[in-house]
Parts: structure tokens; sequence; C-alpha cells
């Protein structure tokens, strides 16, 4: 290892542009300890989420204390390739992927999926599998580099990726191999409460999972949960909003904070509704923390019918 920090001059320089820009997220390249990670955190000041590229072997072999420290994964299978021998990636991608769910962080697998569409229109074969290999395997996002930054087929590129991980969407075995995956909540309110709402919402077939979140976490718990309902994020935050976008299953909505438990719950059936995620006379599941606004404080479910007239 190199006794060097990952950020050099420009390097910081560069993240506090990006950070004036109003980015959501900071992906830092060619980490090699999770002292590396907080160094970034120290200079984001939480104005942006730090995601952790995984692209060296001195990574891998500190992975669980890096996700304990970033908020998100990076799979740059690329550089990994480069780093260490190539039939090793394959297993240390399914490392990352599990390991990430576990601790309930997004995790990105990104570079070469679909290599050749920087230069024809169709991808090969081989391509299609690891995209799928990906998506089966439960990870959160999928990343196209090349192929629509430089390539010459970018629009055919993202509509080939949206295909192939629609398709993974409806197969039997997608749905089987994420609940085998699954692992036990861990001994807190917030998750206990999470896993509970996965529970109800598939034991009485509720249309979607609604949680009112401010700093994004409660919507990061249930989603770790891989829910057959969709997952629909309510938060008075942009920035959370736009950061949880990355996440598996999450539909984000920007709203005021509700006033009292009454209006959260009515307005958590209007905007259901409104965006078509709950039908007149369904029911949706709700999760918060009481007192309202209060971050990461995750102790609460309702049960809802949901009316037309909650949307006017």
């Amino acid at each position: 290892m190199i006794p060097f920090s990952a950020l050099a001059e420009k390097d910081r320089s560069d993240l506090e542009a990006a950070l004036h820009a109003d980015v959501d997220w900071v992906a830092l390249s060619f980490i090699q300890r999770p002292e590396d990670i907080a160094e970034a955190k120290k200079l984001t000041r939480g104005r942006a989420a730090v995601m952790a590229k995984i692209e060296k072997p001195q990574a891998v072999s500190r992975l669980g204390e890096i996700i304990d420290i970033a908020e998100s994964l990076m799979v740059a299978r690329g550089d990994l390739g480069v780093e260490m021998p190539l039939e090793k990636v394959p297993g240390v991608q399914k490392q990352m992927t599990r390991s990430g769910r576990h601790a309930g962080k997004p995790v990105v697998v990104a570079t070469q999926m679909l290599e050749s569409m920087i230069n024809s229109p169709v991808p090969t074969r081989a391509e299609v599998s690891d995209v799928a290999t990906a998506i089966f395997e439960g990870a959160d996002a999928i990343m196209l580099s090349a192929e629509s930054a430089a390539g010459q087929y970018p629009v055919e590129a993202v509509a080939t990726m949206d295909r192939i991980a629609r398709e993974v969407e409806q197969d039997p075995l997608y749905r089987t191999i994420l609940d085998a995956q699954r692992t036990e909540p861990e001994a807190t309110g917030s998750d206990a409460i999470a896993a509970a709402a996965r529970q109800i919402a598939e034991t009485l077939e509720l249309s979607a999972i609604i949680c009112w979140t401010s700093s994004g976490s409660t919507g990061l718990r249930v989603a770790r949960e891989r829910p057959k309902s969709p997952i629909v994020a309510i938060s008075p935050k942009l920035s959370t909003c736009r950061r949880l976008a990355l996440v598996w299953g999450v539909h984000s909505i920007l709203a005021e904070d509700a006033h009292d438990l009454d209006d959260m719950v009515d307005r958590a059936r209007g905007l259901a509704f409104k965006d078509g995620f709950a039908k007149d006379g369904q029911r949706v599941i709700i999760v918060a923390g009481v007192p309202l606004g209060t971050p990461g404080a995750t102790n609460m479910l309702r049960i809802a019918f949901v009316a037309a007239k909650d949307s006017q």
C-alpha cells in the first residue's frame, strides 16, 4: 500500500467545484483504506454523499471497514480487472453487492457493461448476460461509462440497458434470488420497522410502502428488504430525494413536511394516488418517525386506505 492520500491537491479543488455545482454524489477513485473516505467526507461536510469506488485489492481486503464509513459502493470492474486477476472480479462483485445490501448501502455496478456499443448499435450476448447478472444479484444501479459518454450509440445503449433490467425484474427467478439473499434485520427499531413493513405489505398485498424521511435512512432501510411493493419516499429535502434516486426500488417525492400524524397519513395517501402507486380503495403502509422530522427515528407503521378524494 502506498501511504499517500487518495486526494491530490487538484482532487480537492475539483471536489470543491463539484460541491459548488450542487452534486448529489461524489465517487472517490482508487481508495485503499477507510481513511480515504473519511478524508473526503470531512471535505464534503454533508453537502454530498460519498461513494467508494472499489478498484484496488487493498480496498477489497478492507471492504467491511469501507462499507461502514462510505454511503455507497461502486464495483469498478475495469480497473479491478487490471489490479487483480480477471477471474477474481466476478466473485468480488458478488461479495460487494451482498455486503452493501446487508449494510443498507446502495451498490452501483459499473464499467464495460455494454462496451461493444461504443461502436455498435447492438451489444454482444455476453454483455447482455453480464448486465442481467448484476441485476439478478440485487445491485441498486447499473452504470454506463464510455458507451454514453463517448460512444456512437448513447441512446441505444441506455435503451438496451433499460430493456435488460425490465426483463430481468419480470423473471420468476429474480424474486427467488432476492428473497434468498435477505438477511436478518439488525437489532434496531428502524430495521425492525422496515422488516415488518415489508412483511405486512406482502401479507396484505398492499399497493406501496410509503416512507416519510428527512435524511433518507428510512428509505434505505426499507429498500434493503427488497419488498415486492413499490417504495415511495416522501421528503422535504430535495437533496434527500435526489440521493435516493440511486437506491433500489425507491420513487422519491419532494413535499413539505407534515404538520401532524393525520396530515402525514392524508398527504401520503394523496401522493400515492396522484403518482399512480395506489388506486381508489387500495391500501398502503406508511412508515415514519415520531416526532416528525427527526432523522433516523423510524418508529411507526400505519396502514391506510386510499381514496380518489385524497388527491384533491
